[in-house]
């Protein structure tokens, strides 16, 4: 696995303000929000015992840097010990390591919101689950609607036109109704304090024989409903769960390490801003041990509706979130290459390596297993305040 910094770092490396979550070992090993500081990790546990809490400062951004000037922030160690040790294989809990840069947020995710993946989500409602009858159903609803829905706006009038038409046309379907309508899906992707971060394991069901990695851009979002900063992130997706029946989406999204964040939160600034964030390009490489490899790339830019508008569906004031949210954004990515037998394209295998990466946000790294073969989810909200009382960060 590699965990080197080239590979992790953003392209232009710490030029912007890069925050993580690290387990620090002593006394009473936990839990602190790091700051990437140069070559240097530093502890922001001082400045804000939470990531919630510091990104909900007036100016988190400000705040960290009046701090990195002032020369207050404990030293962690170096990073590149940290990636290293970050590595599920290789990690010594005697000495720091990277954990997801996010803690108390709710774990959030918007489906259906591009077309590419919009019309994956129908074919599965069609073949329900079973991946053999994909490629008749792919090929019969491209020719049908994909271009009907190419440049379509979600909940236009042109949208509502096309709506009634695919009814009549005996073509509707309720990831149509998300993905076109005036209401985007937002469900609850994992539960606070249960995603992994870059490095760790990533969890599919034993059972399931039709899944992807879903690889996407995460918005940080304060209590007070500000974008605060972005992430990557996988939707680790059980094709085969969903596609049986949608009132399945629980079943497959949230199990034990389904959900990655990291490597680092970038928080909003001159070096990058919503524009920038709007333009980032996200990069996905799937590697087994059997020799397969898969690579793509697409645009955040294709989304069918903006960034800003899927948050303020997400946090509003019908809904608050008063410790912060993670927002995943979607994916176009949804892969149909056979893997093994002709017609019944990808499914992960065991030990495949997940590299989702973004020049802007850097890389997350992680490996493929069964969720009950992975260490359990113990350390929880109530484990985490305990933790922070007992070295009197509370």
């Amino acid at each position: 696995m590699d965990l080197s910094e080239n590979l992790v770092l953003p392209d232009d490396k710490t030029t912007g303000l890069l925050v993580g979550r690290a387990w620090l070992p002593g006394a009473v090993p936990g839990p602190s929000p790091v700051v990437l500081d140069g070559g240097q990790v530093r502890d922001l546990s001082g400045l804000a015992p939470t990531t919630s809490l510091l990104f909900d400062l007036d100016d988190p951004a400000g705040a960290i840097r009046a701090a990195l000037e002032a020369g207050g922030l404990p030293e962690v160690g170096e990073l590149a010990a940290l990636l290293a040790n970050s590595a599920w294989d290789r990690r010594d809990a005697s000495a720091p390591y990277f954990l997801a840069p996010c803690d108390l947020q709710a774990l959030r995710a918007s489906g259906v919101t591009f077309v590419d993946s919009m019309l994956e989500r129908v074919i599965e409602e069609q073949c329900k689950g079973d991946p053999q009858q994909a490629d008749a159903i792919r090929a019969g609803l491209a020719k049908e609607i994909g271009t009907e829905l190419a440049a379509l706006k979600p909940g236009s009038p042109e949208a509502a036109r096309l709506k009634a038409s695919l009814i009549e046309r005996g073509l509707w379907s309720q990831y149509l109704e998300v993905g076109i309508g005036p209401d985007a899906e937002i469900f609850t992707k994992s539960q606070p304090m249960s995603a992994v971060g870059t490095g760790a394991e990533i969890g599919i069901l034993a059972s399931s024989v039709w899944n992807n990695p879903e690889p996407e851009v995460a918005l940080v979002v304060n209590g007070r409903g500000r974008i605060v900063g972005a992430t990557l992130g996988n939707d680790v997706n059980l094709r085969d769960v969903e596609g049986r029946s949608a009132l399945l989406l629980g079943r497959a999204k949230d199990n034990n390490a389904s959900c990655a964040l990291g490597p680092f939160i970038r928080l909003i600034d001159a070096s990058f801003d919503m524009t920038a964030l709007r333009n980032v390009v996200i990069e996905v490489e799937v590697a087994g041990d059997d020799g397969f490899t898969i690579a793509d790339s697409y645009p955040l830019s294709a989304i069918s509706r903006d960034v800003e508008d899927l948050v303020a569906q997400a946090a509003n004031a019908d809904h608050q979130y008063p410790d912060g949210l993670v927002l995943f954004l979607g994916t176009m990515f949804a892969p149909i290459q056979d893997r093994e037998r002709p017609g019944e394209g990808f499914t992960h295998k065991l030990g495949d390596r997940v590299t989702i990466r973004a020049r802007e946000l850097g890389a997350l790294v992680n490996r493929v297993n069964h969720c009950d073969k992975i260490a359990p989810w113990t350390f929880g909200s109530t484990a985490l305040m305990r933790n922070l009382a007992q070295r009197g960060l509370l």
